[in-house]
């Protein structure tokens, strides 16, 4: 299995935490990391990481994207480069697939279980829904960001995968914004075109894709092997593959708004909380080892100056339920809720 992800030094936490859970879950995999800034670059290639290869984001960095580089923003320009990386590592590794992975998601059990599924559909590409709860606020998100989610991305050597991959490389080229409109929305949007095409496959696993935004549609029916059973409103279950920490905001170095989308801690504190202390001992292994603090960085998406001021210093303050906000020293008191 071929991943690849990409990210700069303040997803550092959240990007080691990723392939250690790869770790623990396969030995059969390689994740390629394109660290978007030298801090990120030097920090992982002193880190043991034998199932890893670390690349500059100069590598990458052709005039097409230097020319738009300088008009959209940091997390924008990411969003412009996903198609570019997972190319890069089709032409540059002698791979025969590779699959684009968020460096804020967790995998739990081994994602060999997916492959299977693409191989068995015969896929050139695969894609994620977002499987949003059918409410008002679900189909709010799937109006704005479209029915599927750029987490779990597959694309293989195909000559009809790498048309696929092209189309959707040129358009993130000519628009890709954090601005909602009818047929785009950043990167994403354009997967719901991208569905409509042949050899494209939409992950039927729910386990692969667990996310805030559908977390409220299942219940916690056990735990086996490290794996959490989940149960939907027909009791149907299934083993969750990854989940996608999406939206986690620092307000101070020790509060953070998990932005969980849900108000049972029953079904949210046993998933957010072990996470968040691997996230917090690596915080510390960062700060130890290289000097690295980053206390309570908050990202931002939108490249206008009002939009980017209410994402860095609201955003992280909107909560849906008070039991979000949790203080990190008081982990430990919450630990009761990791028994399932």
């Amino acid at each position: 299995m071929v991943f690849c992800t990409l990210f700069d030094s303040n997803y550092l936490d959240k990007g080691l935490v990723l392939y250690r859970s790869l770790e623990k879950v396969s030995d059969d995999f390689h994740l390629y990391i394109f660290c978007f800034d030298d801090r990120a670059y030097d920090i992982l290639c002193s880190e043991d990481m034998e199932r890893a290869t670390i690349v500059r984001q100069k590598e990458i960095e052709t005039d097409e994207l230097l020319k738009v580089k300088g008009e959209r923003s940091m997390a924008e320009y990411c969003w412009t480069c996903t198609p570019v990386i997972i190319e890069y590592v089709l032409d540059n590794f002698g791979v025969e697939d590779c699959t684009y992975i968020d460096p804020d998601m967790y995998f739990y059990s081994d994602p060999k279980i997916l492959y299977e599924e693409i191989r068995s559909a015969g896929a050139d590409v695969c894609i994620c829904p977002h499987r949003y709860k059918d409410d008002s606020l679900g189909r709010k998100l799937e109006k704005r960001n479209g029915s599927y989610c750029v987490e779990f991305n597959y694309f293989c050597k195909t000559e009809n995968s790498r048309k696929i991959l092209k189309w959707w490389k040129d358009k993130c080229l000519e628009w890709c914004y954090d601005i909602p409109e009818d047929d785009r929305m950043g990167d994403q949007k354009y997967l719901d075109k991208m569905a409509t095409f042949n050899g494209v496959h939409v992950l039927e696993n729910p386990g692969g894709g667990v996310a805030p935004w559908n977390l409220e549609k299942y219940s916690i029916a056990g735990k086996e092997e490290g794996t959490f059973i989940l149960e939907d409103r027909e009791r149907n279950r299934f083993g969750m593959v990854f989940f996608h920490f999406q939206n986690i905001r620092y307000i101070s170095d020790r509060w953070v708004n998990i932005k969980s989308q849900t108000k049972d801690k029953k079904l949210k504190y046993p998933v957010y909380i072990p996470y968040l202390k691997e996230i917090d001992g690596v915080r510390r292994e960062l700060l130890n080892k290289y000097g690295l603090d980053l206390g309570s960085f908050r990202a931002v998406r939108s490249g206008n100056r009002w939009m980017s001021f209410l994402q860095r210093y609201f955003a992280a303050m909107k909560l849906r339920s008070l039991s979000d906000l949790i203080n990190l020293d008081t982990l430990d008191k919450l630990s009761g809720y990791e028994q399932v």
